[in-house]
């Protein structure tokens, strides 16, 4: 058995040399190619199951203040803030069949948040809700984001079913006109942009993928008539089926247990293990965490903020894997704190990050029986590399009878479909059901994908502009040229792992601004003189962190093993000071924002 400890520095040469070897055994020329997304021949793996027909309705073609494009968490807070701020007629443009965004989408079985569900789950304090779970299960979460929109009314003037295809500036009224794929072409005062980091499913590019006769889908769209049962299991429709699943991410590592339980055979097709950590779900009471106290939740969340960030903290509410290994996190967000950087540093950073890899690997070697697949399981790679994951049951699953794994480090992956299953090497894995787990294009809107086009002053479209000079906003939410759109998402601004809370954050600022401008009879259009100083703050403490991800395993963090280059494109002094500078300049320099209307 290894020992956790990384012994002298013969050790850490040892493991580099084996990070490196690992990598090289993964990486493909073709990076972020190898896959494609779900349009065109493979819009099916993107339908909505869970809306059996659309209802007809008549397109739109009134005015609203405020034009929120997206009904995910996102998009509910933005709309809740508004209300708060007073604003009448919000309208929530969502793709999906209702609110939830991708806790809509991702309903397949074992779905939990690995952030705990108290700092996760936003607005506990303001619904007075408390989850029963210190990992609230999926549904526990859609459930959720519906009482916050039902709380702030939210419904009345939502549309679902419905994509928008385009944003345009109308000079004349001093509003946006906003098309969508149902024919509407409503005008909104203000549009706020909440399309999500987890909008977009993607899907390997595997050859021969088309002809497979047995029936296939995404996780994010999971097939319950095909597979029987709901989220908490039984899966009644495999027992007669041989059954694949692709990708062994956050999802799969989900997944995986509940597929093993009941399927007749389940094939596991992996080319990077994940780090799989100890989850230690339970039931949780309101005494558990203290919810009794008036802001206990803001309290416990900004304190979870605070110590992932690298910010000092009097004592750990949550205390969980994420706060336990936050140290780690430092080349994984830009906004870790890094004070004191430097050769020293970075010795004991990489001693610190063997140390917690060892533990990891020693962890496959006491739950999984068999050696050679043990050792197939073992994450080579230092922890930030790849996106932590937590699981109490996963490991276990490869102990069963019924349960293949699959290394495809050597072929980069499946190297075909026939029409009766998966190539990997010389053999054909023959099955009735292959499920793709390959999770969302990350980070991709729908406006950055190219899929929204947004035509600004004169007609200039948003995406052309950042093309040729690179993004520029103020804080990340507006920009110049460009009226009254508020973006929220992780452009120019500071993320955390908890990504729902950075989103409540944005939408009290978006909020803040909508404010602004009303009680100014002004717009929202930083100058471009704020938008070079905005600039300038980013690149001013911009991380160096090329050189690690260049090192790292492929994957989405490195555009799957073609580098993360050095880039201002994120507030580099942490999410905890990002949130505090919003609040100071809100009360100071809104007007920064801010210029006169032409249209009174």
């Amino acid at each position: 058995m290894m020992t956790t400890q990384p012994s002298d520095p013969t050790e850490l040469t040892a493991l580099r040399r084996r990070y490196s070897l690992e990598r090289e055994r993964r990486v493909r020329t073709d990076g972020a190619r190898q896959y494609r997304g779900t349009e065109a021949e493979f819009g099916y793996y993107a339908a909505d199951p869970y809306v059996d027909e659309v209802a007809g309705r008549e397109p739109l073609r009134d005015t609203v203040d405020v034009a929120v494009i997206g009904g995910g968490f996102g998009g509910i807070l933005a709309g809740a803030r508004m209300r708060q701020q007073g604003v009448e007629r919000v309208r929530i443009v969502e793709k999906g069949g209702d609110f939830g965004g991708t806790w809509y989408w991702n309903r397949y079985p074992g779905i939990h948040c690995d952030i705990e569900s108290h700092v996760y789950l936003p607005m506990l304090d303001e619904t007075g809700y408390v989850p029963g779970w210190k990992y609230a299960p999926g549904e526990e979460i859609r459930r959720h984001a519906v009482r916050i929109a039902e709380k702030y009314d939210l419904y009345p003037d939502a549309v679902f079913s419905t994509a928008v295809t385009s944003l345009t500036w109308d000079e004349a009224s001093e509003t946006w006109i906003v098309a969508t794929d149902r024919g509407d072409a409503f005008h909104a005062t203000y549009v706020v942009t909440s399309t999500g980091t987890l909008s977009e499913p993607k899907l390997p590019g595997i050859p021969g993928v088309e002809t497979f006769q047995g029936h296939t889908f995404h996780t994010s769209r999971w097939d319950y008539a095909y597979t029987g049962g709901t989220p908490d299991g039984g899966l009644t429709g495999l027992a007669s089926k041989r059954v694949g699943i692709v990708g062994t991410g956050a999802t799969g590592v989900q997944a995986i247990p509940m597929l093993a339980e009941d399927a007749q055979h389940l094939y596991v097709f992996q080319r990077t293990p994940s780090s799989v950590d100890v989850r230690a779900n339970r039931r949780t009471t309101a005494e558990d965490v203290g919810a009794g106290r008036d802001g206990w939740a803001r309290e416990r969340r900004e304190n979870f903020l605070r110590i992932v960030s690298g910010e000092a903290a009097d004592r750990d509410l949550v205390s969980d894997g994420w706060t336990s290994s936050a140290a780690l996190l430092e080349k994984l967000l830009p906004s870790f704190r890094r004070d004191g950087a430097g050769p020293a540093f970075e010795a004991a950073y990489e001693a610190a990050d063997a140390a917690k890899m060892n533990e990891l690997r020693a962890r496959v070697e006491r739950t999984v029986t068999d050696p050679d697949t043990a050792e197939k399981l073992k994450p080579w790679y230092r922890y930030a590399c790849k996106r932590p994951t937590f699981s109490d049951k996963y490991y276990a699953a490869f102990n069963r009878d019924n349960v293949s794994l699959v290394d495809t480090a050597d072929t980069h992956g499946i190297e075909r479909i026939t029409e009766h299953g998966a190539v990997v090497g010389d053999v054909t894995y023959e099955l009735d059901c292959l499920i793709f787990a390959t999770g969302f294009s990350v980070g991709v809107s729908g406006i950055l994908s190219g899929r929204l086009p947004v035509h600004g002053r004169g007609g200039r479209q948003l995406l052309h502009a950042w093309a040729q000079e690179g993004p520029r906003t103020l804080h990340g939410f507006t920009g110049n040229g460009f009226p009254n759109l508020i973006h929220m998402g992780s452009l120019h601004n500071a993320s955390s792992v908890n990504f729902t809370h950075v989103l409540d954050e944005q939408a009290v600022h978006a909020a803040a601004l909508v404010a602004a401008a009303e009680n100014g009879s002004a717009l929202i259009e930083p100058s471009p003189e704020a938008e070079d100083a905005w600039a300038a703050v980013l690149a001013e403490g911009a991380a160096d962190h090329e050189w690690f991800h260049a090192e790292c395993t492929p994957g989405y963090y490195n555009r799957e093993g073609l580098g993360r280059p050095n880039s201002a494109s994120a507030y580099p002094h942490g999410a905890v000071a990002f949130h505090e500078l919003l609040k100071r300049w809100r009360g100071d320099s809104i007007g920064e924002a801010l210029r006169a209307r032409a249209v009174r």
